[in-house]
């Protein structure tokens, strides 16, 4: 066997190595937010609130208690989390969103919401529609149906 041979096995088992012990890991880790998500559901409340605000912002910049930021592992501290500001009863609190539901939840309206702590798992509408976001085309195709409709070529939306 040649030295090239050797060294390629060396890395194939090194690699294998790795991945057996990433889905070792993987699946520990999998187990634990199972674990959080079981937790979270049993202690979920239903509250009524005013969604005055929504940002993506680092955790030490939402207005979150400090006791929150304390626990919160030193990787998280600056990375950017969904936050909500609602106003619950009379109080103004910062709220952690579940990032699935962050996009669908509605600025400047009353919810429902499935509260557990200070984590929104669900929202749901109380008052009026939903609001139906409007994409905007980029590009030269948008620029060409801009100035077809200011030249009354296409019917204004």
């Amino acid at each position: 066997m040649g030295k090239g041979a050797i060294i390629a096995i060396i890395v194939l088992v090194v690699f294998i190595v790795l991945l057996i012990v990433l889905y070792f890991v993987g699946k520990k880790m999998q187990k634990r937010q199972d674990e959080n998500n079981a937790l979270l559901q049993a202690n979920k409340q239903y509250v009524t609130m005013l969604i005055i605000d929504k940002k993506r912002m680092k955790i030490k910049d939402a207005g979150l208690p400090q006791m929150v930021i304390d626990q919160t592992p030193k990787a998280l501290r600056g990375s950017k989390m969904p936050i909500i500001k609602a106003k619950i009863g009379p109080q103004i609190m910062s709220l952690i969103c579940e990032e699935k539901i962050f996009d669908e939840v509605p600025v400047k309206k009353e919810v429902k919401a499935a509260v557990s702590g200070i984590y929104v798992l669900e929202v749901k509408g109380l008052h009026g529609k939903k609001e139906v976001e409007v994409v905007k085309k980029k590009g030269f195709k948008a620029w060409v149906d801009k100035l077809q409709e200011k030249a009354g070529a296409k019917p204004i939306k």
